[in-house]
């Protein structure tokens, strides 16, 4: 009776050269890239859930997945033996001509990735960007939407977006807004500074903590300037800036404080009063050069450079 080989029955069972061992690994390589694309998926939904529009979720979730389906079944296929060094020199190739001729696109979504990941704005966020002031719309994958203040949309290749200088007007949770006031130097500046105080502790969107502060910041030409410094919620920071102002100068004015306003006095001769007084006595519609007999032309040499 023959002898049985028993080590090489239970060293590998051979398929076209392929063992047992490959094609357990094979299968557990693909499940393992179906778990890991699972897993992904997941952890972007949750990541960019109400940050960005549900359509550019679910073409990034799909993009991803589809990346991790191809580099698991490449590695995957190495334990089968099979070659597909020819595929992948052929897919190298068209993805260079592909990356050539949309060089844009390309960098609008790589940008557009990042954005959502990095999150420096938010759907419904007011924004200032190249001079673009306004309400995010939307966050796509190549481009932004912003709605303009005047209600005008603009959309904003997300290259640029990310290269860019960005204000985000409501990303904290407060804004400050200042005012300049001016008072006449026969009012009382401490009287006025309680005034407005007193008309910002009663606003309902004008915040504690950091506290408001009004005080005197310059001696000007023409009154004395206060500064007027106030925090309030960003979501109501428009509505505080604007109906403060007019509140505190009604405030003013119950006080009997009024905002003083350029004047020019100008002084006449003894002769040319005189001669002004008699014509608006009888009613003239003469001019006051005309009364005075002054012409508006200039003289002659007025332009003439001195020597």
């Amino acid at each position: 009776m023959a002898d049985v080989d028993i080590n090489g029955i239970t060293d590998a069972i051979v398929f076209a050269n392929l063992t047992v061992g490959n094609i357990i690994i094979f299968l557990l390589l693909l499940v393992a890239t179906f778990i890991i694309a699972r897993v992904v998926s997941s952890i972007i939904r949750r990541s960019l859930s109400g940050k960005t529009e549900a359509k550019t979720i679910d073409l990034t979730v799909k993009s991803l997945r589809t990346v991790i389906y191809v580099i698991g079944v490449i590695v995957a296929c190495s334990q089968l033996k099979i070659d597909i060094s020819g595929l992948l020199v052929a897919g190298g190739v068209v993805g260079v001509a592909v990356g050539f001729a949309s060089q844009n696109t390309l960098s609008n979504l790589v940008a557009g990735i990042l954005l959502m990941f990095e999150r420096p704005i938010g759907v419904g966020d007011s924004i200032v960007v190249n001079g673009t002031e306004g309400y995010v719309e939307g966050i796509g994958l190549l481009s932004t939407r912003v709605r303009t203040y005047s209600g005008l949309y603009v959309r904003i290749p997300n290259d640029s977006l990310f290269t860019s200088e960005i204000t985000n007007l409501v990303s904290n949770v407060a804004r400050r807004f200042d005012y300049n006031i001016s008072i006449r130097y026969s009012d009382d500046a401490k009287k006025a500074i309680k005034a407005a105080k007193r008309v910002i502790d009663q606003h309902p969107y004008a915040l504690k903590n950091p506290a408001p502060s009004v005080y005197v910041d310059e001696l000007g030409a023409h009154g004395i300037e206060l500064k007027v410094r106030i925090w309030s919620p960003s979501g109501f920071w428009w509505d505080a800036r604007t109906e403060l102002l007019w509140s505190i100068f009604k405030a003013l004015r119950q006080e009997d404080i009024d905002v003083p306003f350029d004047q020019l006095t100008v002084w006449f001769g003894e002769e040319d009063a005189a001669k002004l007084q008699s014509s608006l006595a009888e009613g003239t519609d003469m001019t006051v050069e005309e009364i005075l007999g002054k012409s508006e032309k200039a003289p002659e040499n007025a332009n003439q450079g001195r020597v």
